[in-house]
């Protein structure tokens, strides 16, 4: 055997390996083709069933939103004519309503009064006695004492 035969040896035997090792590459390449074809079709099949329903919930959530959206027009609706019916109800009875209460409160009081003996109802000093007296002084109707005038002066 001369060089050249054993150089032409070395030669198919290194393409034979490599041959084969793109055999078994593409071999493995095939596999994960079929694989990633039959996972598509898979969630393709499960996809479709799924994009309908949520289309048929989309449907029925749009008609029960149309149906609050009515629902809430009508609450406004009522909101606003029951506001205008208690305006209505307060600017027509309110004045009067307190007028008789008023004079209802008149009578009864003026109903205690005579009913009451002179000696029950206390008679205190004239406007005029009270803003001489030098011990008390008069603020707003009401008497203060000397000793608290003193301290707001001091």
């Amino acid at each position: 055997m001369s060089g050249g035969e054993v150089a032409g040896i070395l030669v198919a035997v290194f393409w034979a390996i490599l041959v084969s090792f793109l055999a078994v590459v593409l071999v493995r390449l095939a596999q994960t083709l079929r694989a990633t074809t039959k996972l598509v079709a898979d969630v393709t099949d499960q996809a479709v069933p799924l994009l309908a329903d949520a289309s048929t919930a989309v449907r029925s959530a749009q008609t029960q939103l149309d149906r609050v959206d009515a629902i809430a027009t009508d609450v406004q609706e009522v909101t606003s004519n029951a506001s205008a019916l208690s305006t209505t109800v307060a600017s027509t009875f309110g004045g009067p309503l307190v007028k008789v209460a008023a004079f209802g409160y008149g009578v009864r009081r003026a109903i205690g009064r005579k009913g009451a003996a002179p000696a029950d109802v206390p008679e205190g000093p004239s406007r005029r006695q009270r803003s001489n007296d030098a011990s008390h002084t008069v603020i707003v109707g009401r008497t203060v004492p000397s000793a608290r005038r003193s301290k707001r002066k001091g």
